[in-house]
């Protein structure tokens, strides 16, 4: 490498270990190493000066988008803090979606010999699994592979938001009137390679079923806040929900423009609830009432699990696991609840109680 670049071996050594600038190579010397490791097809072994047991104490993760996104960003900070909180350093990188781009992070992170790698969507959707990614410890992370694998997987609970979301409109009084914006007309129509779409909507239904509550509409199966705005209009043509069920924040968001044109509130005209608790939810108005997509909390659980995995390597392998987080439900002011009837005895008792409350009985004196 140094006699076809022209340099010394410490020159070559120092560019090849990035200190080559901390030293002030010149920038023609640097480019000479690093045009002639190229054309030799070298590799540096970043591993050979890693501690005991060849472990670096630094984690690798790859996802198709930080960069440009908040949730993303957040779930990054959850794996960063629970790494951190081993004494491990996180590497981070970001795809774009490209498959070999992504291939090319997965094969540069194990030339680094990082101790696991956790490959991320931001969307919670079906991935094929990159070339080197089972070579040593790794974890999928809002994704589940297309192909049968033996990679855990960390996914947020989506039946169960589905589940949480019906619950707190039956919880309210909503027995007619709820149509779903974001999974429908048809049966099975959501968005294509949506794990999440699917998961909710089974939750959603699971729920209305038990409580004999039949859904009055289905409409759309993208979700941007146009297509939320243009289902929400085509209904009211026809009707006036009593509730809609968006199936993602920016549905709800396009929802609340079209009622708001149509003149009809949230809530006293029409519920709406929703999924995510994206930041376009706490400026809605009234605020809107979401599950929320624990994004920390996924990239937190997706260190621990690379842990546990690392920790079993070398012993046989076991049952690829899907690990589910929890989804809260974060209560706004969008969903209106309706008086529960009482039986007449209990009425009569309140009806009482109350003019008691407002006229107290004359003492004498």
């Amino acid at each position: 490498m140094a006699k076809a670049s022209g340099v010394s071996p410490t020159t070559a050594s120092l560019v090849l270990t990035g200190r080559g600038r901390d030293l002030r190579i010149s920038h023609a010397a640097e480019h000479r190493v690093r045009s002639a490791a190229e054309e030799l097809g070298y590799r540096r072994d970043v591993g050979s000066g890693g501690t005991r047991k060849n472990r670096t104490r630094t984690i690798g993760l790859i996802s198709d988008s930080i960069a440009s996104s908040q949730l993303a960003g957040d779930m990054v900070t959850g794996a960063v803090e629970a790494a951190g909180g081993r004494g491990f350093m996180l590497f981070t990188g970001e795809s774009g979606g490209d498959p070999d781009v992504e291939r090319s992070l997965v094969e540069a992170m194990r030339d680094h010999r990082v101790d696991g790698i956790v490959l991320a969507s931001m969307c919670t959707r079906r991935v094929l699994v990159p070339e080197g990614l089972g070579d040593g410890p790794a974890v999928l992370l809002n994704a589940l592979p297309v192909r049968p694998s033996t990679l855990s997987s960390v996914l947020p609970d989506e039946v169960q938001a589905g589940r949480s979301a019906a619950r707190v409109l039956v919880d309210a009084g909503h027995r007619e009137g709820i149509h779903l914006i974001g999974a429908g007309p048809g049966p099975g129509q959501v968005p294509p390679n949506s794990i999440a779409a699917v998961e909710r909507l089974a939750g959603v239904r699971e729920v209305l079923d038990a409580a004999g509550i039949a859904v009055a509409g289905r409409s759309c199966s993208d979700w941007t806040p146009e297509n939320g705005y243009d289902a929400t209009r085509e209904l009211l043509r026809r009707t006036t929900p009593t509730a809609l069920l968006c199936f993602n924040d920016r549905l709800a968001f396009g929802a609340y423009q079209a009622l708001a044109d149509a003149a009809l509130s949230v809530p006293e005209d029409v519920s709406v609830m929703s999924f995510d608790d994206h930041p376009i939810a706490s400026w809605l108005r009234p605020r809107l009432s979401t599950v929320v997509l624990p994004h920390h909390q996924l990239g937190a659980k997706a260190v621990e699990v690379l842990f546990a995995v690392a920790e079993r390597r070398g012993r046989p392998p076991g049952v690829a696991a899907v690990h589910r987080v929890p989804m809260p439900v974060h209560h706004g002011g969008s969903v209106r609840s309706f008086p529960v009837p009482r039986a007449r005895g209990d009425a009569r008792v309140e009806h009482v109680h109350n003019l008691a409350a407002v006229d107290p009985p004359i003492r004498s004196s």
